[in-house]
């Protein structure tokens, strides 16, 4: 009987913000929710993103029955690509989130295998043992999704990312109602965002936003650049409509930007007037006042369109004294230095910059939900096991603290990455560890192009103490020095530098004077023998250790 119980085995996305992937797994069958990827930290020199280790599901690769999606952010799907490559399975979400993923996929070339299946609220799914009823949740981006997995033992609710919003732009309000039947019939666990635990009341709705926004579109009197992520289709809605209003025309800069507008206006939800958008080209037909550029960039990115513009290096984006540029978006931790470099050479073409600083009044609101939504979410709900998702462990732990003080739920539940976690109707025990841990992947995200931990090193190691490249001529014929050895150092900061490259040279000739015949030949020995030597030396006299790559020519 031990095998009747349903697993749970979070494979990123706890402890950490980003790579959300958490499958559920009862007997042969699992299911994936979400598949993210993370940004990575300076220390990972130049990877691009960064993906959870899938080890688990290839290993039982012949069970994984579908991955389905909440939402279509970068840190649910943006994984997917790497996932799909080694894991061919049918994905779930609902239409604007695999609009979405069909442009990922098509950039990878993944798109013709894929199995697409879109997934509407309200509307069972039923994939073996699972019957997911997908739920309306209002986040920053639109169409998302919480998932009420019905398991053999019972309910288990995983939240997605959301706030709780009764008056959203689309008017597609958070569907309370379904979440308190839901508290009626019993739920085994509920999964729940993390991310903004750490502020209280309410998160305000997308609409409260519009009052400051007018109010800086009415005091502008040259050109209005705006900025938003370019998933915050209902900011870019607010804009147009405000720009229109104001009797503005909007060109739009920037590729992402320009996809998201497209997709929002295919599936409805960006509903333009006649003439309102222009081409980039004709952005100088205009008179400044009379126009809004809507540009990506708001991270600070190097080549986002608002950094080029901000060291006047855009074709169409020219900004002058005088034009206000304003940031409708968060400061994302880690991209402070770039967002406010950028800022910096926005004030010095003498613009007028309003960002989220906290003085702006009301210029982005966020789209995770606060203390009290998650604490009205929790006493509808009203689950056995409370466990929570999406944030580093300091999250996670003042969630479930937050959970456990309201008295209403049985036992909360800290998990991190790999953890399994096991239910029956009862009781839910942690049994046991998966291998998880992150994949480094450079530029294009391709599985050919991963970042072995080894490279990393080995990177990190260049930048800080750079490399010495012993360089010896040695004769096919007679196994004789060509010339005397040739020294290249690069990266290391030394003062008497070519003392040491005079010396460096002496210690490569008496390794080689003090090698046989037959060490001589051998190619990987000799190398070997002169790292050594050289690595001994140059860490007595100057206390670094470079990475040292003897070359041999054979001349």
């Amino acid at each position: 009987m031990a095998q009747d119980k349903l697993k749970m085995i979070p494979l990123g996305g706890l402890g950490e913000f980003g790579m959300n992937c958490m499958a559920l797994r009862w007997q042969d069958d699992i299911i994936v929710i979400d598949a993210g990827l993370m940004f990575p930290e300076e220390e990972l020199l130049g990877v691009d993103i960064v993906v959870p280790d899938i080890s688990y599901l290839t290993e039982n690769r012949e069970k994984v029955r579908a991955i389905l999606l909440t939402h279509g952010h970068e840190d649910h799907i943006g994984g997917l690509p790497w996932i799909l490559s080694e894991l061919n399975v049918p994905v779930y979400g609902t239409e604007f989130t695999l609009a979405y993923v069909e442009g990922k996929l098509e950039e990878h070339r993944l798109l013709d295998d894929a199995d697409l299946n879109e997934m509407i609220p309200g509307h069972r799914i039923t994939l073996g043992p699972f019957s997911i009823m997908p739920i309306r949740v209002t986040h920053s981006l639109v169409d998302c999704v919480a998932l009420a997995i019905h398991t053999p033992v019972g309910v288990v609710l995983h939240t997605g990312d959301f706030k709780i919003d009764l008056s959203p732009p689309d008017n597609k309000p958070f569907d309370l109602h379904a979440f308190a039947e839901l508290g009626k019939q019993g739920v085994l666990a509920l999964l729940q965002d993390s991310t903004n635990v750490d502020r209280n009341g309410y998160t305000p709705s997308e609409r409260a936003v519009r009052p400051k926004l007018d109010e800086i579109f009415s005091q502008t009197k040259k050109k209005l650049f705006f900025s938003c992520f370019s998933s915050s289709i209902h900011r870019i809605r607010l804009a147009m409509e405000l720009a229109h209003q104001h009797g503005r025309k909007v060109a739009v800069i920037g590729r992402s930007l320009d996809n998201s507008t497209e997709i929002a206006q295919d599936l409805g939800y960006l509903d333009l007037p006649q003439g309102l958008v222009i081409n980039p080209g004709q952005i100088r037909d205009f008179a400044p006042n009379k126009l809004l550029i809507m540009i990506s960039g708001t991270q600070g990115e190097p080549m986002s369109a608002l950094s080029r513009a901000a060291v006047n290096n855009h074709k169409f984006a020219h900004i002058e004294a005088g034009d206000t540029v304003l940031l409708s978006s968060r400061v994302i931790p880690g991209n402070e230095k770039s967002i406010y470099r950028m800022i910096d050479h926005l004030e010095r073409r003498d613009a007028k910059v309003i960002h989220d600083d906290g003085q702006s009044g009301l210029i982005h609101v966020s789209g995770h939900g606060s203390q009290e939504e998650l604490r009205l979410m929790i006493n509808l709900v009203r689950p056995k096991f409370f466990i929570p998702i999406h944030g580093d462990y300091r999250h996670l732990k003042r969630h479930a603290e937050l959970a456990g003080s309201m008295g209403v739920v049985e036992k909360t539940i800290l998990m991190e990455d790999g953890e399994v976690l096991e239910f029956d109707k009862g009781s839910a025990t942690k049994t046991g560890k998966v291998t998880v841990g992150r994949v480094c992947i450079d530029s294009g995200g391709t599985s050919t192009d991963v970042v072995e931990d080894i490279v990393i090193r080995d990177r990190k190691h260049l930048s800080e103490d750079g490399i010495v490249l012993p360089i010896i001529a040695i004769n096919k014929q007679t196994g004789l020095l060509e010339n005397p050895p040739e020294i290249v150092i690069r990266g290391m900061a030394i003062a008497t530098e070519e003392g040491l490259i005079s010396e460096a040279r002496q210690v490569v000739q008496r390794t080689l004077e003090g090698s046989s015949a037959e060490e001589k030949a051998d190619y990987g020995v000799i190398k070997e023998k002169i790292r050594n030597d050289l690595k001994r030396y140059i860490q007595k006299s100057t206390s670094r250790r470079p990475l040292i790559m003897p070359v041999i020519l054979e001349i």
